[in-house]
């Protein structure tokens, strides 16, 4: 991931600041980087019913999958989060991101204060929901 790090710290920074989150005031912005280096975005999305909103995750995986994104083409996530602390993606977000990350992709949460935390997609979601072979 650190090949692509930089340009996804940049790209998930700039979507954050697009996020629109007039209910909770949490901005978050996410990109990724499939196999062969292309990159998408995504902001979180509210809405006044509150559970139907679109995380900044869900937002990016759903506008790769409209690009031909394919499961386990995902290679890393970067999640910029707009506040002093971090924060690990929902458990919606979890499940999605298993269905086309590889156990060992690359997820971080990063902010503007210079923190970051990794992990692999394993160790986010450890025996996660799979449909059988």
């Amino acid at each position: 991931m650190t090949d692509h790090f930089t340009a996804l710290y940049d790209l998930a920074k700039a979507s954050a600041a697009m996020a629109y989150a007039p209910y909770s005031k949490f901005q978050v912005g996410a990109a990724l980087a499939t196999a062969d280096g292309t990159l998408f975005n995504g902001c979180n999305v509210e809405n006044g019913s509150y559970s139907l909103g679109l995380c900044a995750e869900r937002n990016a995986i759903t506008t790769a999958v409209a690009a031909g994104v394919k499961p386990g083409d995902i290679d890393c996530l970067v999640i910029f989060i707009d506040r002093p602390e971090l924060f690990s993606p929902c458990g919606g977000c979890r499940q999605v991101m298993s269905e086309f990350m590889t156990p060992t992709a690359r997820v971080s949460a990063t902010n503007g204060n210079g923190l970051r935390k990794d992990w692999t997609m394993a160790e986010l979601l450890p025996d996660g929901f799979q449909l059988p072979d």
